[in-house]
């Protein structure tokens, strides 16, 4: 049977091709953008007073690969701190008469107490390095006000940690070298702290600002930090105020910062540098700064050098180095008794946050939370005045509220159908899921998440449309000198312009700071709207030349829209590999709802404007039905492809778990393997037969019922551990590790218990690690009457309750030492307190060893050895 396409189809496919070519040209700028391809890194034999890439991936190469891992407890965190220190050195001998050049290598100790993962810890270390250099004018003073460079490089567990953050130390150490070699002498002092323990939760920044004498002249920081291999790197926070922002926004070469960043940087499982500075200990005006791309290898072994993306470096530098030049100049800067004396005349509230945004990194656009008041109230204001501009005023005051009427009936169809473009494409993918043997198909192809939920949310967009028809308009057409079709454009575009107003005004009343896209929406679709009417003169209503000039005037903020809701999705799936796992059944689903909701979300603001009008054409059965069909293909297409890659890893805990006691004698020792995705173990070892041959799994899985790895088991990672579900423990043997130490930790009373009037008494314990060798933390769990310890400044965290378990105190210590931690623990009356202790060591038996190596090449297996006791007291 032939299918035939009746005019009103044809011109509708043509405006669905059109609109697919011009979207597909748009995406194709804003993939070049987002990559770097506009960015041409220099060489080594760049000019000395340039910044080049190819001489900070020269200390990248060292300290990535010649030394290797960084982590806490091994040699290669040592090598790299005498690397730096080494290469400051060289700077030094050869700086010039007129800038004087400090460099102190510190050794930091503390405690404190802080949220991390919405749960409360405490956090003590001892002997942690940080290397410090500090370039000022020969005449400057000790409590000049000081701009701060940080950035950490220790790396984290399992990673050679090329990106997070090798190559933010290797940006720094370049840096260093420009300050040295232009000849530049800064006007205030320039600090580089290069820090080591940023991994173990912000140890070193938290000890530069307790202990060291320059923290107290601080007068604006940089955090530069690294989520990712490169690509935009981005503002994530500034702040106190909005004077950090602004000093980006008027330096930055590449500005790369939208203040809806802070919006939703709290929601992001993970924490940087720029707390301890800004909020908990200094209060100091500062910029995050973060490379989020390539957040697949982000904390895995696939962390290289090789996996950076070109010119990432380059643009980070160049912007390091102007936004710096302009803090040291600034008249704003000022140390901490400065601030604290000025505090109270400031000019704006310290929480203020200004609204900016980069434009394809081409531009910024900057304006106070003052201006934003007034900016982002026009649209709405415009809304309920355009009923009255529209109609004479002969009319009558019924007609104005009959326009009125129907401007509301467009904004709510537009709510509706923004609503159904996030709500169908959910649907589909959980029928998808259904019927597929495993979630997260697009992992490894982001291509094809947005191949599976645009077509469907385009549907979703257009049903309200196709509905409208069949809606009457309030107004009697007959009284107006006006086509019912031209009222039903007016009541459509001005309700879509509505919706986006009330948008605006949302976020300015939730105090948020990411209003700039709906406002950018409205002022650009009034834009549109006045050149269609202006079309209108020359041809028909309906014509497709008419379409074409309201689209015109919006293709800037179009591609805005697409630079910002495409890289918002891109980075959301490369997210997805470690968000974390919720137990099923919901959790098989949960990462396939939200990428296929914040599509359709991104598919309604970069579409959405265009409906008013375009949506004349598109909203045809005809239209629908193909939409439709590339749905359900690309749905077919996604079960044929697997969701990793050795580009695209699945993340894999791997703990070898010792048992111990008497810390000499091991009772039980298992392999314990959790996920932090939505693809359990038994996908996992489905796919990895090696392995579950060697754990003799059956191919029914049939363990899964007897052999659960309780959450207590993974103590040693705690909060971090609360992501995991559906761990599973296997035998393993002990044998290797008797022969390796010779004792293993303990923790024991010193000295006799202290005993006060009203029953309370003083505990004091001693912890022994033994004779572990690579350990990277140990963590205490402890459960009692607890009234003070003596960590922390004598304060407890807040009790944290686990699984319907007693309300217990977290504590993590950290820090290599030939002495034995000593402590106290002060309980309101005799009942028996339990410290639960784990110990995570880096060494691997060979056994270990030999299992993790038969992993395929998509797995990442982060592993280590866990050592458990317990203790009543």
């Amino acid at each position: 049977m032939a299918f035939k396409l009746s005019t009103g189809d044809v011109a509708g496919f043509k405006v669905l091709f059109s609109m697919a070519i011009m979207y597909g040209l748009m995406a194709l700028l804003v993939y070049s953008i987002v990559h770097m391809h506009f960015i041409t890194p220099l060489g080594i034999d760049a000019p000395l007073d340039r910044f080049s890439e190819g001489r900070a991936l020269q200390h990248l190469r060292v300290l990535s690969q010649d030394i290797g891992g960084r982590q806490e407890g091994t040699p290669g965190l040592k090598e790299a701190a005498q690397y730096i220190k080494g290469q400051l050195e060289v700077l030094k001998e050869r700086a010039g008469s007129n800038i004087r050049i400090e460099i102190e290598e510190t050794v930091v100790d503390g405690s404190f107490n802080m949220m991390f993962l919405g749960y409360s810890i405490s956090l003590g270390y001892r002997n942690h390095t940080n290397i410090v250099m500090r370039i000022s004018s020969l005449n400057s003073k000790d409590t000049d006000p000081s701009v701060l460079l940080n950035a950490h490089f220790d790396s984290p567990l399992g990673s050679p940690g090329a990106g997070d953050c090798g190559s933010c130390v290797a940006s720094m150490l370049e840096m260093a070298r420009l300050t040295v070699d232009s000849g530049w002498v800064p006007p205030h002092p320039i600090i580089f702290l290069f820090n080591g323990a940023e991994e173990l939760f912000l140890l070193g920044a938290h000890g530069f600002m307790k202990t060291h004498r320059w923290s107290n002249t601080i007068g604006a920081f940089i955090n530069i930090e690294a989520s990712g291999t490169g690509g935009l790197d981005l503002v994530c926070q500034s702040g106190p105020g909005s004077w950090p922002s602004l000093v980006y926004a008027q330096s930055a070469v590449y500005p790369m910062a939208h203040s809806a960043a802070q919006d939703v940087f709290p929601m992001i499982p993970g924490d940087t540098d720029y707390r301890i500075f800004a909020e908990d200990y200094g209060d100091i005006p500062g910029l995050d700064i973060i490379f989020l791309l390539g957040g697949y290898f982000y904390h895995t072994s696939y962390d290289t050098m090789e996996r950076l993306l070109p010119g990432s470096i380059q643009a980070r530098g160049e912007n390091l180095l102007s936004i710096t030049r302009a803090f040291a100049n600034s008249s704003k800067l000022w140390n901490a008794h400065e601030r604290e004396s000025l505090k109270a005349a400031a000019n704006e509230p310290k929480d203020e946050r200004a609204v900016f945004f980069d434009y394809l990194s081409w531009f910024m656009i900057f304006y106070s939370r003052k201006a934003a008041e007034v900016l982002h109230m026009i649209p709405i204001a415009i809304f309920f005045l355009m009923p009255f501009l529209l109609v004479s005023s002969n009319i009558g005051l019924s007609t104005w509220f009959s326009t009125f009427c129907d401007f509301l009936k467009g904004l709510l169809f537009h709510a509706l159908g923004v609503v159904l473009a996030i709500f169908v494409p959910i649907v589909f993918a959980i029928l998808r899921l259904m019927f597929s043997n495993h979630a997260m198909s697009w992992f490894a192809y982001p291509y094809l998440a947005f191949m599976m939920f645009i077509p469907c949310s385009l549907v979703g967009l257009l049903i309200p449309r196709v509905v409208w028809r069949s809606v009457p308009l309030t107004h009697d057409v007959s009284r107006l000198q006006t086509s019912k079709e031209g009222l039903s454009d007016d009541a459509r575009f001005w309700g879509a312009f509505g919706f986006y107003a009330l948008l605006t005004l949302a976020y300015l009343a939730a105090g948020l700071s990411g209003g700039f896209l709906t406002f950018s929406l409205s002022v650009f679709m009034l834009a549109s709207w006045i050149s269609f009417h202006l079309a209108m003169k020359l041809f028909d209503h309906q014509s497709l030349r008419s379409a074409m000039f309201y689209v015109l005037p919006l293709i800037p903020c179009l591609v805005y829209s697409m630079y910002f809701g495409g890289f918002l999705a891109q980075f959301l799936i490369e997210k997805m590999g470690m968000m974390g796992s919720v137990p099923p059944p919901y959790g098989y689903f949960i990462p396939d709802i939200i990428v296929a909701a914040v599509i359709g979300l991104v598919t309604s603001w970069s579409v959405g404007p265009l409906l008013p009008i375009c949506g004349h054409w598109l909203a045809r059965s005809s239209i629908l039905k193909f939409l439709l069909q590339l749905t359900v293909l690309a749905l077919s297409l996604s079960s044929q492809f697997f969701p990793y890659s050795i580009a695209a890893p699945k993340r894999v805990i791997f703990q070898h778990t010792f048992l111990t006691a008497d810390a000499s004698q091991v009772v039980d020792s298992s392999y314990d393997f959790s996920v932090v995705d939505s693809n359990s173990l038994s996908f996992l070892f489905k796919h990895a037969p090696e392995v579950a041959k060697e754990l003799n799994i059956g191919s029914e899985l049939s363990f899964k019922a007897t052999m659960d790895s309780p959450r207590q088991t993974w103590m040693a990672l705690l909060p971090v551990s609360f992501l995991f579900s559906g761990s599973l423990k296997f035998p393993a043997k002990s044998d290797d590790i008797l022969k390796r130490y010779s004792s293993f930790p303990h923790l024991s009373a010193y000295k006799p218990h202290t005993l006060y009037d009203g029953g309370s008494r003083r505990v004091h314990l001693e912890f022994y690690l033994g004779s572990l060798e690579k350990v990277w933390v140990a963590v205490l769990n402890i459960t009692g009457p607890l009234s003070s310890w003596s960590l922390a400044d004598n304060v407890l965290p807040a009790p944290e309750s686990r699984d319907g378990a007693p309300p217990s105190y977290i504590c993590r210590l950290s820090g290599a030492s030939h002495e034995n931690w000593t402590f106290w623990l002060e309980a309101i009356s005799s009942e028996e307190i339990r410290v639960e202790v784990a110990v995570l060591d880096q060494y691997m038996v060979d056994a270990a060893k030999k299992l993790k190596g038969l992993f395929p090449s998509w797995v990442d297996v982060t592993a280590y050895s866990s050592f458990l006791s317990s203790y009543v007291f």
